[in-house]
């Protein structure tokens, strides 16, 4: 549930009572570019291509310490393939012009939506897709 500068306290846990009531967990934040879930799963997707340009580890790899270690369901790398470079890209170029340099993309992003290596639509991106 995101609240608005003008949301009232009422009006904010009213909304949060009938989401609760639904069985369902409120997650309530602040209007702010790329929310809270969105945000951290951008910048974790980013610092896994970052490791991938620098060599740290193969996306494999990566996902498999994410899914391991975290308990990730899949890893950063599969799930920009699920979404899609394309759209992981437009959402980094918004967030590093709103929020700054930590969200600017990695080359290896913007060389593979280049190349039309989209991920899971195209067959191919960090992982290769069967079609």
């Amino acid at each position: 549930m995101v609240l608005g500068e003008r949301t009232s306290p009422g009006l904010a846990q009213a909304a949060k009572g009938w989401v609760e009531a639904l069985g369902k967990t409120a997650v309530v934040v602040n209007d702010a570019p790329g929310f809270a879930s969105s945000r951290l799963g951008v910048a974790i997707a980013l610092e896994a291509m970052r490791m991938v340009e620098e060599g740290v580890a193969s996306p494999e790899d990566i996902d498999a310490a994410m899914v391991l270690g975290y308990k990730h369901p899949t890893g950063p790398l599969r799930t920009t393939d699920i979404v899609g470079l394309d759209v992981r890209l437009g959402i980094a170029e918004y967030l590093h012009s709103t929020l700054g340099e930590r969200f600017a993309p990695p080359q290896i992003l913007k060389d593979k939506v280049a190349r039309g290596e989209l991920g899971r639509k195209a067959g191919k991106g960090f992982f290769d897709w069967p079609s």
